[in-house]
């Protein structure tokens, strides 16, 4: 049986371990808090090649707030994960506007193309990883808590470290397994997709295309 692997995010970079292994056809499911244009940009050859991405929000983000005034203190961090969209602070201090107009189309386009994305409306905890399925194998990320330049390494970010388990079969199919589960529980996940365009659309002129 394989075993469980370490990334330290060091010597070795989370993006060159996904660069190594993602390849045409395959499929990647993703729990996480935030999504950022530029972790598209830093992956964009190999998420070309994919069958298609499934990306879950674990917090509530891109529905519309249904809690009370007084609890106003959630808006926050809410909005914040909305605007790591076009880049967290760390990635938007190495770009500049035309660059990132030029990302957001390319990701926009690819979006259509390939990719879900549903948020957790439930306001439960919900923890983050990544799935890789291949055809011969599957793969798990985990901790993986955005999909950011940060969390793949490019970028040092402010943590001290950054570690990632890789985990194999038998391990990575259980994660496949919750989330295949979540992402079919309509109760507490909303299909947020065309919000998320519509916010990637406003970056530069295009004419909004809803999914059917």
């Amino acid at each position: 049986m394989e075993m469980p692997k370490i990334i330290n995010n060091q010597t070795e970079l989370l993006v060159d371990d996904l660069k190594n292994n993602i390849a045409s056809g395959n499929k990647i499911s993703i729990a996480a808090a935030s999504f950022s244009i530029y972790a598209y940009e830093a992956l964009k050859k190999e998420l070309e090649l994919i069958d298609e991405l499934r990306f879950i929000f674990t917090s509530p983000t891109f529905v519309k707030d249904k809690i009370q005034k007084e609890k106003r203190e959630f808006f926050i961090p809410k909005l914040h994960r909305e605007r790591n969209l076009y880049g967290t602070d760390f990635e938007i201090k190495l770009r500049n506007k035309l660059e990132q107009k030029a990302i957001a189309k390319e990701c926009a386009e690819w979006i259509r193309k390939k990719v879900r994305f549903k948020s957790n409306t439930s306001h439960e905890a919900m923890g983050g990883f990544l799935h890789l399925k291949k055809t011969d194998k599957q793969s798990t990320y985990v901790p993986f808590n955005e999909f950011t330049t940060t969390e793949l390494g490019c970028e040092r970010g402010n943590s001290i470290y950054s570690m990632v388990n890789v985990m194999p079969s038998p391990f990575a199919e259980e994660y496949l397994k919750t989330f295949n589960e979540q992402w079919k529980n309509d109760e507490k996940f909303q299909d947020v997709t065309n919000s998320v365009l519509e916010y990637i659309e406003t970056v530069y002129p295009k004419i909004r295309t809803t999914l059917i």
